[in-house]
């Protein structure tokens, strides 16, 4: 927006200040005076409307002096009641259709601009919608939301206000002075000599308030910005953790202070322009009375003039000082449509394509292929994933696991179409993914990831937002497949009950099998879990992973797991390691083979950390100790091995 620099102002007159982010957005990001055009293309009867109720509304109020001059020259001195009766009939007849004319006008110029706002909003807001992750990941949450609200918010002022602000000034300045030059052309070269160094004047106090709002504006900013970090739920828990509460509280203070400062300053500043202001419309009048009176400069000039020309000397300042403004307001307006043109402009990686293959839910199998894919994340210098060839036969699942970074949750990632490989192909069916709409897709694949997101409303409507159109039946049958029905039958208010922000009412189970019975609704073909039990004790990774076998009975399913316990009855285990497959097969035939998966299991039965199927890694740290010499007495008895490796079940 138009905002000054911070510091204070210097002597000397000069104009109105440009933001240089102003000036920056639009050397980076030109903005076509026809593409704007096109924004008000469909509304052209309705702003030419506007333009010529403005013109109406600011000619008929220039008819108000000379009404005046008539009751004090000749109605009042001569009782002329006939004359005065109309000229103050007129007077009211002028101020009634201004205001009809100024009500119309507001309401289309307002229509026009909500309707326009309305379209570059929602444009906006769907195209991000289609942005793939890799957007999301390099672009800042707030820069996002700054876009969608501060900038159109500011783009519908320019459009609803600006514009018509514009127009009104522009007749009213052209047309006063024409009725001054009318009335008097004597007070009229006075006004000339006197205006410049008034509207200087006012201007120099404006422009001090100026700088001490924008700084104003920056220092509330950094105070919103504190409160929402550090009063949230998420900020409130690490403050309390890590006893950050004093300092953040310090912070705060020393933010209120300065905002405390900024106000009193930008009251002070205010009075202050009140006061150049009073001052300016107290002297230019009286040196117009004074130019009156006096012989050389009266010219024979009745009073009746002299209070009308007075009146439409006043009604030209305000205006006047706006319409120097106008490259400012028409800089700043610029770099809002360029903000909102970039984001619109930004290519969509994954689109759906232009001539999809229908995959109707009902007759897709599930087999899933994956043929020497290949990817690379942008500005990587080395591939995520490099020749990866897998089938999975539909109704069979796929367990990946490997070291930490080698590229599990890339390869899932890419059955969601969260990514499109750069080399190689993914198809369900025999169909390449990229040939199928991001709407059947996501009907085909559900995904339940180790981050589980509550949106802040009751669990039924959270529920919902994977098919609007479920039943309360169907939402209960999904709950119970999903073993949390009983839970959400308890509370007080059952499925009513409000989640809380991000979910924070309930455990991190909890949410989880909520999760799984919002994908559950959706009955996909091909489930994805991406390590859906990696941050569970052990005991709550029980409940949910009973929750996630009934889910994925039937399904095509692909899991990146940690624990041993996810993965052992997987009809193939893929083994990656730095994006490639390294080995592959069962657990039994994994295992047998001694060689990586093997070494993983090892080195999980140590319970370090990495991203391997554990064992006893998977045990709570407070049972370590009682458990390890189970494991080893159950390792060492005949017979026992598998109750070994499920020792992260049974604990």
């Amino acid at each position: 927006m138009t905002i000054p620099h911070d510091g204070g102002s210097r002597s000397g007159p000069r104009a109105p200040r440009l933001d240089p982010a102003d000036r920056a957005q639009l050397a980076e990001s030109p903005v076509s005076l026809r593409r704007i055009g096109t924004l008000f293309a469909p509304y052209r009867w309705q702003i030419a409307a506007v333009v010529a109720l403005i013109v109406a509304s600011s000619t008929i109020s220039l008819a108000n002096p000379f009404l005046i001059r008539a009751v004090i020259d000749h109605a009042i001195p001569e009782q002329d009641v006939p004359l005065l009766i109309w000229a103050v009939a007129g007077m009211l007849a002028i101020t009634l259709a201004a205001s009809v004319l100024g009500v119309a006008q507001t309401w289309i110029s307002t229509t026009v601009g909500q309707r326009i706002m309305h379209g570059l909003r929602t444009r906006v807001f769907a195209h991000l919608q289609r942005q793939s992750l890799g957007f999301f990941t390099r672009t800042r949450g707030g820069e996002i939301q700054s876009r969608l609200t501060n900038d159109i918010g500011g783009m519908q002022t320019v459009v609803t206000s600006t514009a018509t602000s514009i127009a009104a000034n522009a007749t009213t300045v052209v047309g006063t002075a024409i009725a001054m030059a009318v009335l008097s052309w004597r007070l009229s070269l006075l006004t000339l000599l006197v205006l410049p160094p008034a509207i200087w004047l006012t201007r120099r106090v404006a422009l001090t308030r100026r700088e001490i709002t924008a700084r104003r504006q920056r220092v509330l900013a950094d105070l919103q910005t504190q409160i929402e970090e550090s009063l949230s739920i998420s900020g409130v828990q690490l403050g309390k953790t890590l006893g950050a509460g004093p300092a953040m509280a310090a912070r705060f203070a020393d933010t209120s202070e300065r905002l405390t400062d900024l106000e009193v300053r930008a009251q002070l500043s205010g009075r202050w322009r009140m006061a150049t202001m009073n001052i300016v419309f107290a002297a230019i009048p009286a040196l117009l009375y004074l130019a009156a009176g006096l012989p050389a400069t009266s010219g024979g000039m009745t009073i009746g003039t002299l209070v009308a020309f007075t009146g439409l000397q006043a009604a030209l300042f305000r205006p006047l000082m706006s319409l120097l403004d106008v490259g400012v307001s028409v800089t700043s307006s610029l770099a809002l449509f360029s903000r909102i043109f970039e984001y619109l402009d930004l290519p969509v990686d994954i689109d759906d394509p232009r001539h999809p293959v229908p995959m109707p839910r009902a007759r897709v199998r599930g087999d899933l292929t994956f043929e020497a894919v290949g990817f690379r994340y942008e500005g990587a210098d080395r591939n995520a994933l490099d020749d990866i060839t897998i089938d999975v036969p539909a109704g069979s699942s796929l367990a990946l696991v490997g070291e930490t970074g080698s590229g599990k949750t890339t390869l899932a990632s890419l059955v969601a179409r969260l990514h499109d490989p750069t080399a190689g192909v993914v198809r369900i069916d025999g169909v390449d993914l990229r040939d199928v709409t991001l709407t059947q897709l996501s009907e085909l694949v559900g995904v339940v990831s180790q981050e589980t997101y509550l949106l802040h409303t009751t669990i039924r409507e959270n529920l919902r937002r994977a098919r609007p159109d479920a039943t309360d039946t169907e939402i209960e049958d999904a709950a119970r497949a999903a073993q949390v029905h009983d839970l959400i039958a308890a509370l007080p208010d059952g499925y009513d009950t409000v989640v809380g922000a991000r979910g924070h009412r309930f455990s991190g189970g909890e949410k989880q099998r909520i999760a799984i019975a919002r994908t559950l609704l959706r009955d996909p073909r091909i489930l994805v879990l991406d390590e859906a039990t990696s941050a569970l004790d052990n005991e709550t990774e029980a409940a949910v992973q009973r929750a996630l076998d009934v889910v994925s009975a039937g399904r095509t399913t692909i899991a990146v797991a940690h624990r041993l316990s996810t993965i052992r009855d997987a009809d193939q285990i893929v083994v990656l390691d730095h994006g490639r497959v390294a080995e592959r097969g069962t657990h039994e035939e994994l295992r047998a083979l001694g060689s990586r998966y093997a070494a993983l299991l090892a080195r999980a039965g140590t319970g370090r950390d990495t991203g391997a199927p554990a064992e006893e890694g998977a045990v709570t740290e407070r049972g370590a100790a009682d458990v390890a010499p189970r494991v080893q007495a159950r390792r060492r008895a005949p017979g026992r091995e598998e109750a070994g490796d499920r020792v992260a079940v049974e604990v």
